[in-house]
């Protein structure tokens, strides 16, 4: 459903984004780690069209984001890490917005709006103006919007940020929901326990590389290879992220 292959991007001899290449099925939720500035927003950006790749391709259901721009976005939903809203609307009226971009059916969009308000727990809202909503609120809008089309595939920056934990826990069980009806969900996040409780497999990216790629147990065993690491996904992603530096540091010397 997603294919990544040799993906690049470079700011000037800076690689941000170095050779990346990861498969994501139909139904997954795929986890995207790394330390801060290690590339997840670059790869997400050249994902969704708005940077373009040095080289490299990106597949969505088989729609490359360069040359089927348009058919890529009409399948896809996007959060992204710091979301922008036109906050003189209210709830509703952003929704009606985003839907008719997506040229979405206006009885359909109605039924879509009221059912995603409802799931959201935005409805005693939706007529008021989203610049008196909270930051939470806000994040919760944004997510109706992104789904506002059913897209097949959702790919996540960060959704969580601000969010109390009832918040964070609808989202959490909307992620599971969506991949159990076949919507594919890439999702970028600092929460290693968020990762660690929803996603079917994890990849762990470092200064633009993928360094560690698979299901838990996988990653796991990519981390205790040489150092006998056992216990949670924080212990591996900490072992993983710490052999990568050791690497650099040797190739450099």
């Amino acid at each position: 459903m997603i294919q990544i292959t040799n993906l690049s991007k470079h700011y000037g001899q800076l690689p941000a984004v170095d050779n990346l290449s990861i498969d994501v099925a139909a139904g997954e939720i795929f986890g995207f780690l790394g330390p801060n500035g290690a590339g997840k927003t670059t790869t997400i950006r050249c994902m969704m069209g708005i940077l373009k790749a040095t080289t490299g391709q990106v597949l969505l259901d088989g729609h490359d984001v360069v040359n089927d721009a348009q058919r890529a976005k009409a399948i896809s939903g996007f959060i992204p890490d710091r979301p922008f809203i036109y906050e003189k609307l209210s709830g509703r009226e952003f929704l009606n917005f985003i839907g008719k971009l997506h040229r979405v059916d206006a009885a359909r969009l109605s039924k879509r709006i009221a059912e995603l308000l409802e799931l959201l727990e935005l409805t005693p809202w939706q007529d008021e103006l989203v610049e008196s909503y909270s930051h939470g609120m806000k994040q919760r809008l944004v997510v109706c919007g992104a789904l506002i089309h059913q897209p097949k595939i959702l790919v996540v920056d960060e959704p969580m940020v601000g969010m109390d934990p009832k918040g964070a826990r609808t989202l959490k069980d909307l992620f599971r929901a969506l991949a159990q009806s076949g919507t594919t969900v890439f999702l970028s996040t600092h929460s290693i326990a968020v990762a660690e409780e929803i996603c079917h497999r994890i990849g762990i990216i470092r200064k633009g590389r993928l360094i560690a790629c698979g299901d838990m147990a996988e990653i796991h065993r990519q981390a205790s290879a040489n150092n006998g690491v056992n216990g949670n996904l924080e212990s591996a992603f900490l072992e993983l992220t710490r052999e990568a530096e050791g690497e650099e540091r040797v190739r450099d010397s």
